[in-house]
């Protein structure tokens, strides 16, 4: 069978689906990824995947720009002629999905990675409203992949089919590369690790780090994102720096070393799919402070591998980071709870079987609709 995953990035699909793309190959596969070719293409083609540049913008609802990509996925898919699709994350579902009913493609997967930008909003917004519409024709046909159950309602109330959707969590962590180990001599370090946008929390993190900047360091780990228009810029992220209040150690591929130097990883995000680098935090035994957000809530579990906060509440963000910063063996107790869950309940593994299980599901449900 051949299977086709639509992504928009290159290195997105490296970090959160290659191992998955592998797996699928080991169990029968001719896998091909159409994605925008940047540094981690010659990755992907180095696993003995084929690869097929193909330009997609990131967001944006411009109708003559999206019908433009949807006629060119169907000219692409009535090529390859593929027997099943996997569109990643909400652009490529929203155009795969229409692509997919133009070319004929009855097998597809739409995996759902959070909710986005729009319904962070509130859904209150004319982007929530039109995107909206548009999913719930491109959800009309085959099985759609959720993180959260609270996305699983959202897409629910689209009108997707209750059966149609499977609540598979997030991308996984290789827990045999991200370890536990003890935490580091020395000033306690609070660590932010994602993109630098506003609705990740990072106004929040500031908030605390200037009320606790005595107490530890708080470091920011990764990059700004110009096609996003939540995304903090390089010139505010210069100004914390003179100000003192940060560290900023720019974007890294190598989160199981850099991990390691975190006292307290802090994710104050307003929403997530299900974020991987609190799964990855975990499984290195750190505990995690989030927000009581979808996504958020379903990898820290309030008192147990964590702590949760209201969204967008700097103060209470830093009473809970000076509470952990105040007790370390409450910080190493929460920890081993996270790697307990990291391995029982994320681990790559698990995700990777439940996501090919889900490959054969939807094969026998067009199968059954064939017949019938």
């Amino acid at each position: 069978m051949r299977l086709v995953y639509l992504v928009t990035e290159d290195w997105y699909f490296v970090s959160h689906r290659l191992p998955l793309a592998i797996a699928a190959q080991a169990a029968g596969y001719s896998v091909t990824v159409a994605t925008r070719c940047g540094d981690k293409a010659e990755e992907i083609r180095a696993a003995g995947i084929s690869v097929i540049p193909f330009e997609m913008a990131r967001r944006g609802l411009n109708p003559f720009g999206l019908l433009r990509e949807v006629w060119a996925v169907a000219r692409l898919y009535r090529k390859l002629r593929p027997d099943l699709v996997h569109h990643v994350a909400l652009r490529p579902v929203v155009v795969g999905g229409l692509a997919a009913r133009l070319s004929g493609v009855n097998r597809v997967v739409s995996a759902i990675a959070g909710m986005g930008y729009a319904f962070a909003r509130g859904k209150k917004g004319w982007l929530a409203f039109t995107l909206g519409r548009l999913l719930r024709i491109a959800l009309a046909k085959g099985l759609v992949i959720v993180q959260n159950p609270d996305d699983g309602e959202e897409v629910g109330g689209l009108g997707v089919d209750p059966r149609c959707i499977q609540l598979v969590p997030g991308a996984g962590v290789d827990v045999s590369l991200f370890l536990p180990q003890d935490e580091p001599e020395g000033t306690p370090v609070v660590m932010l690790p994602a993109r630098i946008l506003w609705d990740k929390g990072v106004g929040e993190f500031i908030q605390a780090a200037r009320l606790l900047r005595s107490r530890a360091r708080f470091v920011l780990v990764g990059a700004p994102d110009a096609n996003n228009p939540a995304s903090v810029t390089e010139v505010e992220i210069q100004a914390w720096l003179n100000e003192g209040c940060v560290e900023w150690w720019g974007a890294r591929d190598d989160m199981a070393s850099v991990l390691r130097f975190a006292h307290i990883v802090c994710l104050p995000s307003y929403r997530e799919g299900l974020p991987k680098v609190l799964l990855e935090a975990m499984a290195c035994g750190r505990v995690c402070v989030t927000t009581d957000a979808p996504g958020c809530r379903d990898a820290v579990r309030d008192k147990d591998n964590g702590l949760l906060v209201p969204i967008g509440d700097g103060a209470a963000l830093a009473t809970a980071i000076e509470g952990l910063l105040n007790n370390p063996e409450l910080r190493r107790s929460m920890g081993v709870r996270g790697r307990e869950r990291a391995e029982t309940e994320f681990s790559s593994q698990r995700v990777i079987a439940e996501t090919l299980a889900a490959y054969e599901k939807l094969a026998g449900m067009t199968e059954r609709r064939t017949v019938s």
